[in-house]
């Protein structure tokens, strides 16, 4: 028996709103943007029209109803994720940014969370050129991916941080990413899987912004366009794109709740003293102070520390 072809989708009505350039362009609404992304991510638009809505986005910047219809395609691409049964939701560390000014620290925040018995999941990319990826720190650390939903599924239910790869986790959202080797630029893709929620029930996200726009159209999109019983976030800047606490100085967190945002943690001004980072930025050297700091030998930075103690609140209340 063979598979039938999947139907081509007709772009160019899209391409001829979205691509006028960014003051020029206009916006889809979030029913148009779910079906578009769906054909997408299907592989039902030709190369030249993919190519042409990828950068026709890249240069005019997604709107919140943008945002939103591309979520509910993304999300439905692939097999939620079921957390295990207990008393505090699971939080979520995407990871696909890693560091090269700094030491790589997501690693520590998933550790330190997991020790607090709150169900952890990282998801990100292997590696990424030039950069020291999360999933580098962890494998230095002797925790490797899993393989699929139902290995990170007892990773969780086991009381360990769970890795998996985007591949494993959403292979059609891997597909998109790895489209930046041919085009040379990041697409909406890479926005998506940072925010994306993967868990079928509750869960705490955290997500992190570099960019002052990206601050103002998430917040727009956690209090207006998400489902709020699984809306959950934490949004603050950035370390070097992750989305753990600068470790010498911490940064304003935002939780977002049933569509209401309240401030958990202001800036941080002064630089914390005391906190000796490690020289060598390889894997293998943070590895090594991570394990130095979940032994006792170096303290947890005090940013960290209180970005761990806000994400399980949040997660046993959720």
């Amino acid at each position: 028996m063979t598979t039938p072809h999947p139907t081509p989708y007709a772009a160019a009505h899209i391409i001829k709103e979205i691509g006028r350039g960014k003051k020029g362009a206009r916006s889809m609404s979030r029913d148009d943007a779910r079906e578009l992304y769906a054909a997408m991510l299907d592989g039902r638009v030709s190369d030249l029209e993919l190519g042409g809505i990828l950068l026709a986005m890249r240069i005019k910047g997604e709107s919140v109803d943008e945002i939103a219809g591309f979520l509910d395609a993304a999300e439905a691409s692939f097999a939620p994720l079921h957390a295990p049964a207990g008393g505090c939701a699971p939080v979520i560390i995407p990871s696909y940014n890693g560091a090269r000014k700094m030491a790589n620290l997501t690693a520590l925040l998933a550790l330190l969370l997991a020790r607090e018995g709150v169900p952890v999941l990282v998801h990100g990319v292997p590696h990424d050129p030039g950069r020291v990826a999360t999933a580098e720190v962890l494998a230095e650390l002797g925790i490797a991916p899993a393989c699929n939903h139902a290995e990170a599924e007892a990773l969780l239910a086991a009381g360990k941080p769970a890795f998996i790869t985007i591949d494993a986790l959403a292979p059609k959202l891997a597909h998109m990413l790895s489209l930046r080797r041919r085009l040379g630029v990041r697409n909406s893709t890479h926005t998506l899987v940072k925010i994306m929620q993967p868990f079928a029930g509750p869960a705490l996200r955290l997500v992190s912004y570099t960019h002052p726009e990206y601050l103002e159209m998430l917040g727009e999109y956690f209090t207006t366009a998400v489902d709020p019983a699984r809306g959950d976030a934490f949004l603050m800047r950035g370390t070097e794109g992750e989305t753990v606490a600068n470790a010498n100085k911490g940064q304003k967190i935002d939780w977002f709740h049933g569509h209401q945002r309240t401030v958990l943690v202001e800036k941080a001004v002064e630089a914390e003293e005391n906190i000796v980072l490690p020289e060598d930025k390889s894997a293998t050297a943070t590895a090594a102070w991570i394990a130095s700091v979940l032994r006792g030998d170096v303290p947890v930075p005090a940013s960290i520390a209180e970005q761990v103690a806000q994400c399980t609140k949040a997660a046993r209340a959720l």
